[in-house]
């Protein structure tokens, strides 16, 4: 379920970078303004799933509960991971190549 939501994110992430990449013709720009979008969207869908995860756990008892709680675990690294993690892998590679413009392939 985890690996699902990590893919989702990316898709996310990417789709957000090709619009803003036709809009903004600054590679720099365009990749700050992706990852801004795509913050929105990838917090609206794991907070919604977060809220599940917290019902689950004050509701249920024993088996769920630690469900639950790993459910909980999971989407705090995945938001940290597709976003925090992504952002700083891609500003590395935009200091280390320094595109004029991206390719769209």
């Amino acid at each position: 379920m985890m690996h699902i939501s990590r893919l989702k994110a990316l898709g996310i992430l990417l789709t957000a970078l090709l619009v803003s990449m036709l809009a903004v013709p600054s590679s720099i720009t365009a990749i700050d303004a992706g990852f801004t979008r795509a913050l929105a969207t990838i917090l609206d869908s794991n907070i919604t799933t977060f809220i599940a995860a917290a019902v689950l756990f004050f509701i249920g008892t024993g088996p769920v509960r630690g469900f639950a709680v790993t459910l909980g675990i999971g989407i705090i690294t995945t938001v940290f991971t597709a976003f925090t993690l992504t952002r700083l892998m891609v500003a590395w590679w935009v200091r280390w190549v320094r595109p004029q413009q991206l390719a769209i392939s």
